[in-house]
């Protein structure tokens, strides 16, 4: 693909010892020579001064070339490495932009790589994901997928469909031997095998899912419950104001936590009752829209009471799909050990844990039942992954399972059964970008850094 050149800083806002500026199109050799007065040798750092119109020198630093097809783009590719300044990076830029270049939209590096064969579409993503990356695991799952350990297992899946498609559709002409010679090529057991190995790659997937985005924990209950100290004693900081007034929290409080490697999102709440309190009426209201974004659901109690009318109350508002956990809190003035027991409530069967929030006994209970919930094992060939790849997976899977059940049946309809593995394939294409929509490659670069 060949298009016109592009600029932007790739390097972060603010001040830094080095900033650089990339250039992507066709025949950047003449528009390395009107920037710097030099023309640079491929692959190898030159020292520059950067010029501006009237010859005077913008910044002095290093230029680097990388020719088509060996760069990122795999368009002709420039790296200006000038001082970290934001006005005399801005200088370098605005005298790209005179020279015909035009101010690269966001993500339209990665894009032109994509389009240009350089990455495929789940790479591409991975490099949004390794620079988003949140912990160190989501950082090497990202690497994983950057370097093709991701497509590699996708495109294995799709050349075991495509063989199988292959034995199938041969069979289409001669309907008389259709399921012996299916049976002879073992084509049944080749989709059972499929079948395994498509739901290992999207358990993979799912928790590099968990590694990309993390998960979401509201805590809820009743004010004075301590849903405050809770979120303290699992950030390990002093963040959230606790006092023995009731209604201390008027708003959400967020804070990132990592437990092995996963993030997770914890949102302290307003406590939840009737109030005639304004402030206090709309930080409830703000809790349950929480609550409805959420993942995961702590509902805190006193250890004391146990669960009240008004706890049960909550629950029957929450979502009837909602993972929750209950936490009896405060078992240091209860007299009661730390524990994880089952319980009932409005919503059948739930885990509840035993803790204190004061002193920390049991909340290890609840790290390590927050990861069950999440769908946590530790694994250490994850890689990265999107909603939109798991729902790809998972439209697959579908599709495979509807096959099986063809071809398991009496009177087995191999064109049915042909369609069901085709859809499978295009599902699975749909995770490389073999199959994709403009508008949805729009979306996905849309979200990356200028410059990138």
């Amino acid at each position: 693909m060949k298009s016109d050149t592009i600029a932007a800083i790739a390097t972060a806002p603010g001040r830094g010892g080095v900033g650089m500026i990339r250039i992507s199109g066709s025949n950047l050799l003449p528009f390395a020579f009107a920037l710097s007065g030099t023309t640079p040798r491929p692959r190898h750092a030159t020292m520059a001064d950067f010029l501006a119109a009237d010859g005077s020198a913008i910044d002095s630093g290093l230029l680097l070339f990388f020719p088509d097809p060996h760069s990122f783009t795999g368009e002709d590719v420039l790296e200006v490495h000038g001082h970290g300044g934001p006005v005399v990076l801005q200088m370098l830029l605005a005298r790209c932009l005179d020279l015909g270049a035009r101010l690269a939209e966001p993500g339209e590096f990665s894009r032109r790589a994509f389009l240009n064969g350089k990455l495929d579409l789940a790479q591409a993503e991975a490099v949004a994901d390794l620079i988003d990356a949140a912990t160190t695991s989501a950082a090497r799952s990202a690497v994983r997928s950057l370097q093709g350990e991701f497509s590699r297992a996708v495109h294995g899946l799709t050349e075991e469909l495509t063989d199988l498609r292959m034995l199938v559709e041969a069979t289409l002409d001669f309907p008389e031997e259709d399921i012996d010679f299916l049976t002879k090529a073992d084509a049944f057991g080749r989709l059972s095998r499929l079948q395994s190995r498509l739901t290992e790659v999207f358990d993979r997937a799912h928790q590099g899912k968990l590694l990309q985005s993390g998960l979401h924990v509201v805590l809820a209950g009743q004010p004075n419950v301590g849903k405050s100290s809770l979120l303290n004693r699992l950030a390990g900081d002093e963040l959230a104001i606790v006092t023995a007034v009731p209604g201390t929290t008027r708003d959400a409080l967020r804070s990132t936590i990592q437990i092995e490697g996963i993030p997770l999102h914890v949102i302290d709440t307003a406590g939840l009752r009737e109030t005639d309190d304004e402030v206090e009426r709309i930080g409830i209201e703000r809790t349950w829209r929480e609550i409805g974004r959420a993942d995961v659901v702590v509902l805190l109690a006193d250890a004391r009471t146990g669960i009240s009318d008004a706890d049960r109350a909550i629950l029957d508002r929450l979502p009837a799909k909602l993972p929750r956990i209950t936490v009896h809190n405060k078992i240091d003035l209860a007299g009661r050990a730390p524990e994880r027991h089952d319980e009932q409530d409005a919503h059948g069967d739930a885990i509840a844990i035993s803790l204190s929030a004061r002193d920390g006994s049991g909340t290890d209970l609840l790290r390590a039942e927050l990861l069950r919930v999440a769908g946590w094992h530790p694994a250490e060939d994850v890689f990265i992954a999107r909603e939109r790849h798991l729902r790809a997976l998972a439209a697959a899977r579908e599709h495979i399972a509807v096959a099986c059940a063809i071809v398991s049946g009496p009177l087995p309809a191999l064109e049915l059964f042909a369609e069901e593995l085709r859809l499978a394939q295009h599902a699975l294409g749909e995770i490389t970008g073999e199959f994709s929509a403009d508008d949805l490659l729009g979306v996905i670069f849309s979200r990356f850094c200028v410059g990138k």
